[in-house]
């Protein structure tokens, strides 16, 4: 029986995975399909390669600490897994039909504390990561605005003696590096997350032999399964992303991955789960910025905003609520 639930709580780990991918490829490649510098059929593909690779380029700090570094290991059972997955899966899929650019990190943390703390109260809850990643909740927006802005800046200070024409012809070769920088870093934070509900299932059923770590079969399996969701694409995202928030050309898209995959490399070195949702909708509207003010669309980015407050607490109260329904029937 227990190998049974193993294996299915498994695949279930596995399809957040891929709807992850599918949701968050807005965050890849929106920028590189809406200034046209690839179409978004070898967008996708492009994307989907650095997803993939990035499990040989990094460790598993950040599915660490999401396996034991957030809920006490030991207070978690095969129904918290399933429950808190349950609500990371079904917030995905709301926020993808309404277009909205939210965490996929944010709905597994909060779908996981929400089931798990109804079945052992909120002392399960480890203090120290909460901590840093509720910080790089607001860091890592701020960080790629900050790199964005800054990036365009030098970029016009740079290039200002130079033909339009010369500059947009290299930024498209350039953007080609930029999506890939950041396809890497959105694989090596986002695919670890379900390593770490992974090596969560197998320690829980005993298979890690008392010590938390992350097999090496693991980490092929989850990047396998981001990378087909990335190969997907969520559409509707895609054009929120890429053309509702601000108008971007190839040097803004490149200006806009840069600096959000700066602030997810920082994040990842330090072993902390951050949204690249954050990362990249901070470079947009900072490199947006740049221009005017006015070329920020402040409704649209303001929609996004409250959609990453919501994010949490109804992802923690779907998994709650599943948790209630599988204790009520006798599965928990």
């Amino acid at each position: 029986m227990d190998l049974f639930v193993v294996i299915l709580l498994i695949t279930v780990a596995l399809a957040f995975d891929y709807i992850n991918g599918f949701h968050d490829a807005a965050n890849s490649i929106a920028t590189v399909v809406s200034t046209r510098v690839l179409s978004p059929g070898k967008a996708v593909i492009w994307a989907a390669f650095f997803n993939f690779v990035a499990a040989f380029a990094f460790g598993t700090a950040v599915a660490r600490t999401i396996g034991s570094g957030m809920i006490d290991i030991h207070a978690v059972t095969f129904a918290v897994i399933f429950a808190g997955l349950v609500g990371a899966i079904a917030w995905d899929l709301i926020t993808w039909y309404w277009g909205l650019p939210t965490s996929s990190s944010h709905a597994l943390i909060g779908g996981y504390a929400g089931a798990a703390i109804t079945k052992a109260g909120f002392s399960v809850i480890i203090p120290s990561g909460w901590t840093k990643t509720l910080v790089f909740t607001v860091v890592s927006p701020v960080i790629g605005l900050v790199a964005g802005l800054v990036l365009m800046v030098l970029i016009y200070w740079v290039c200002a003696p130079m033909a339009p024409a010369r500059v947009d012809k290299w930024f498209r070769r350039l953007q080609l590096l930029s999506a890939a920088f950041f396809s890497l870093n959105h694989g090596a934070n986002d695919a670890q997350k379900t390593m770490g509900i992974i090596a969560g299932v197998l320690f829980t059923a005993g298979y890690l032999q008392g010590e938390f770590r992350v097999p090496i079969w693991v980490v092929l399996l989850a990047h396998a399964a981001i990378s087909l969701g990335t190969l997907s694409g969520g559409w509707r995202i895609i054009h929120t992303m890429g053309s509702r928030i601000t108008k971007l050309q190839p040097v803004n898209g490149f200006a806009a991955e840069t600096g959000a995959a700066s602030a997810l490399l920082l994040a990842t070195s330090f072993g902390i789960p951050v949204s690249t949702t954050h990362a990249i909708t901070g470079a947009i509207v900072g490199v947006g910025a740049t221009r005017r003010w006015s070329a920020v669309r402040w409704g649209v980015a303001g929609q996004i905003v409250w959609a990453w407050l919501l994010t949490i607490p109804a992802a923690a109260a779907i998994g709650a609520g599943t948790y209630i329904v599988l204790r009520f029937f006798g599965f928990a």
